[in-house]
């Protein structure tokens, strides 16, 4: 019978050996987590602080390429980078002893100062980590001295050893990976259930409006292919940093307001709505939106002025900038002059059309703040308002590129007809969107190749906060064309032609699209 060397076919077992015990580092944090600390998983630790120090670029193409699945595309990424790190420790320490306990311990050291600047973070939150790196390091030294035995014994004539060690290594390898992966699902899901407020939300009675939003006739458009007047809550964008949903429970959540005032004060869920709620129509646009783009949504928010309540904190005269905090330590920086201005309707959101904010919108409170890109106005998950000044603080975003205060820049695009989709020629609707926040939309012009300007019929806006729907009817005839689109607003200023990247306060330029009229006949 052929003697079968280590060096020749145990690669493969000390690779898995490698991944076993990085199972059961996660599965040993998430049980631990669950008991000790909920802001200790060391993967989305890991994950929050890599979308922290990921430079802009590369945050842009995420957002552009995924979407609202960047965070999966995240995960399932460590999670590869996990298994190939893992297989390779597990080689190493079987080909270097004990070099692949030093690799695990220098992944859980990582792991842990992940966790630790994570927001609200402990010395506590670090103990899911610490357990969970020895644990690793305790499983992989068995797994490779089992594996040791069984590559050993291959060289011996005693074949019915070699049979006997290779069975303990695979009980103990089987039964390692096993546990882990039931326990470590088990931990995530009982995190997920017992921290779901979800079940909360939709027990939340929303309380009646003083005034609410009337949609006035004509403000809706029956054009097949263009956007709704008011974007569903499933279909609004998403744009953030967490990684995971924050759950926070409405009879626990404080909103602290501090800094340069007059009076540190703490105001409840129940302070807050007893305040009185409105109806006010808004869109938000996030800064990332390309020329063009769909990251910008309209909704009829429910919520409460922050003017009201910035006055019981009585901001001092020389503070500029709200230094707004999430739960998850996400930071924004809002003019001050934007949240106290009694023309301009800066809200703390409740409720998004009609129904409590989804988790995924900032549940239970959130900013809302119109004409200012969502990165300096539209925190989720609100919890502390800091009055300060620009000179003084900077938000998230600011030392990654971008500007500290950014008033949304008026544009318009082109829904229908889409790109890559050829049209039938004939009489043929050219329809979109167009927004001015806190200055409305005077008219929308659109252009046929390089033909002349033709003015489109405009929706009813609802207020000047809000977009507006447009069209023209034309005339296509077959072959290429191209369709330009701009708008001008109230105060007769025309949308610039001139582009410009997202970064550093957001895109501009006239949205060119090409499009192919076929024959009907």
């Amino acid at each position: 019978m052929a003697r079968i060397t280590p060096r020749a076919s145990f690669w493969a077992w000390s690779a898995v050996a490698g991944v076993v015990s990085a199972a059961v580092f996660l599965a040993v944090a998430e049980i631990l987590s669950l008991v000790f600390a909920r802001d200790g998983s060391p993967i989305l630790a890991v994950g929050g602080f890599v979308i922290d120090i990921v430079p802009q670029p590369f945050k842009e193409f995420a957002i552009e390429t995924f979407a609202e699945y960047d965070k999966i595309a995240l995960l399932v990424g460590l999670g590869l980078a996990v298994v190939i790190a893992s297989a390779l420790a597990g080689i190493v320490q079987f080909a270097r002893p004990p070099l692949g306990l030093v690799a695990f311990t220098v992944a859980g050291v990582l792991s842990g100062a992940a966790v630790l600047t994570r927001a609200g973070a402990t010395f506590i939150s670090v103990i899911p980590t610490v357990t969970a790196t020895v644990s690793a390091c305790v499983i992989v030294r068995l797994l490779v001295a089992r594996l040791w035995t069984w590559a050993h014994s291959t060289t011996r004539e005693n074949s019915q050893a070699g049979g006997v060690d290779r069975r303990a290594f695979v009980r103990l390898t089987a039964l390692a990976g096993l546990s882990a992966v039931i326990v470590g699902a088990g931990a995530r899901v009982a995190t997920v259930a017992t921290s779901s407020i979800e079940a909360v939300r939709k027990a939340l009675t929303l309380p009646t409006p003083t005034t609410t939003v009337t949609i006035p006739e004509g403000a809706q458009l029956d054009v097949p292919g263009l956007s709704p007047l008011i974007t569903s809550n499933a279909d609004f964008y998403r744009v953030d940093t967490a990684l995971t949903v924050p759950s926070i429970d409405p009879e626990t959540w404080k909103l602290t307001i501090d800094g340069m005032v007059g009076e540190r004060i703490e105001l409840s869920f129940d302070d807050l709505v007893a305040m009185g709620v409105d109806e006010y129509a808004i869109t938000l646009t996030c800064v990332s939106n390309e020329v063009g783009g769909d990251l910008l949504g309209n909704a009829i928010w429910l919520g409460i002025p922050l003017r009201k309540v910035l006055e019981r904190a009585a901001p001092a005269s020389d503070a500029d900038m709200v230094l707004s905090r999430s739960v998850d330590g996400y930071t924004a920086s809002t003019p001050l002059s934007a949240l106290v201005d009694d023309d301009l309707d800066a809200i703390l959101a409740i409720g998004m059309n009609g129904e409590p904010l989804p988790l995924e919108h900032g549940f239970p409170v959130r900013m809302v703040v119109p004409g200012l890109y969502g990165y300096v106005s539209a925190t989720k998950w609100l919890t502390q308002l800091t009055v300060t000044t620009f000179a003084q603080d900077e938000a998230y975003w600011t030392p990654r590129g971008y500007s500290a205060q950014a008033p949304i820049k008026f544009s318009s695009r082109i829904d229908t007809p889409r790109p890559g989709t050829p049209i039938n020629a004939g009489r043929v609707p050219v329809a979109g969107m167009a927004w001015a926040q806190t200055v409305g939309i005077d008219r929308v012009e659109v252009r046929i190749d390089d033909g002349d300007w033709q003015p489109a019929t405009l929706s009813t806006p609802i207020n000047k906060n809000t977009w507006v729907q447009w069209f023209i009817e034309w005339d296509a005839t077959p072959g290429t064309h191209y369709l330009t689109v701009r708008a001008v607003n109230v105060n007769g200023d025309v949308q610039t032609e001139e582009r410009a990247p997202i970064a550093p306060d957001g895109s501009s330029g006239w949205q060119r699209t090409l499009v192919t009229v076929t024959d009907a006949n």
